[in-house]
Order: C-alpha cells, then structure tokens, then sequence
C-alpha cells in the first residue's frame, strides 16, 4: 500500500484560527492525507482568537520532498518585519514537486518569493497585497474574485474563502480525486442556498 500523501500546514504567531481546519480536517477525515502542522522552528504560537498551538515540528528542518503540499496560513506577522523568510523554502518545496498554497496573509510570503510571477493569484485585494508586499513580481495576474484559485503548483484565496481553499488544495494534491472534491464544494456551498437566519 503507498504512502498516504502529507500536507504541511504553517502556522506563525497570530495565525487565523478560521483559515486551516477545513483543509486539515477534510484531508485527513475524507481522503486520507496525513497532516503535519509546523511552525517556525517548532515553536509555540498563538492565535487570533488565543489559541496555543505547542505541537508543531519545525518548518525549517522539513527537507525538499517530504511534503505532497505546504498550505501557509494567513497572520499580520506576515505583513510585517517580524515576518520569517521563508521564500527559499518555498521554492525548494515547489521544485521538489509540492503543491504550494497561501490564503490572507499567507498569500505576502508567497508573492514576495515570485511564486505568483506569471501565475493568476488572488488575496485579500490587488492593493493589499502590493502595498503588503512592497510590490512583488507577477502583480499583473491578479484576478479580483471572492474564491481560491490554482494556477498549476500554486494556490492562493481571500481570507474569507477557507472552503474553496480546502477545495482548491485538495484538488491540486489528488486531481484523481475531482469528482470527490466537486461533491465537497457542493456540500458546502448548501450551507449559504438559503441565506443567513
């Protein structure tokens, strides 16, 4: 039997805590993707919302090939200098073949590291980013929609689109799975048919 596939998750102090767990949650319970959530060099971080995360291995010590997929999550440490420099081992992890995601914040690192130079992108706004980023190549492939996009390797989404983040990744990491991926989205997208209340 193979090998399950591993997506890494990044966390970084003040990661949003609503942006992960369906992507996590879903590759695990749904098609048996392991999961392992790092953290710059293994440390404790906390949440927006307080949550202490003391489990994570550390990021920096993951070697090229070890990770089917490295989903970052978005913080505002990302669009500051406190930020860690990870758009070496992005590339690494890109050239060993895994598919890379970033969502609100988490989409500054890979901007800044030219993943998004000649690739569609999203964010939270073509603005932010810029202005997050200081300006970054491959600015002119931003799309302005509500919802994940993939553009080969690459995944990118608003904060506020966690679910088609999940789905986006998912299907990136198991195109064999699509149709199972279709059936998620689906799922999910019931939950607003009837509005809010």
């Amino acid at each position: 039997m193979p090998n399950p596939k591993t997506l890494g998750v990044l966390l970084i102090e003040g990661f949003a805590d609503w942006e992960y767990p369906l992507l996590a949650a879903s590759a695990c319970e749904w098609f048996g993707i392991g999961v392992r959530f790092l953290t710059p060099g293994g440390s404790a971080v906390t949440s927006i919302a307080g949550l202490r995360f003391a489990d994570g291995a550390a990021f920096e010590k993951e070697d090229a090939g070890s990770l089917d997929a490295l989903a970052v999550i978005g913080s505002e440490v990302w669009s500051s200098d406190a930020a860690p420099d990870i758009g070496n081992a992005l590339h690494t992890h890109l050239a060993a073949g895994a598919i890379v995601g970033g969502i609100c914040a988490g989409t500054v690192p890979l901007a800044r590291a030219g993943l998004f130079e000649g690739r569609a992108h999203t964010s939270n706004g073509r603005d932010w980013l810029l202005k997050a980023t200081g300006g970054y190549d491959g600015s002119g492939g931003y799309r302005d929609v509500p919802h994940a996009i993939a553009d080969g390797p690459v995944v990118s989404a608003p904060g506020s689109a966690p679910g088609t983040f999940a789905c986006a990744m998912l299907a990136a990491m198991m195109p064999e799975a699509g149709e199972q991926v279709a059936g998620m989205r689906a799922m999910f997208a019931r939950e607003y048919e009837q509005g809010a209340g």
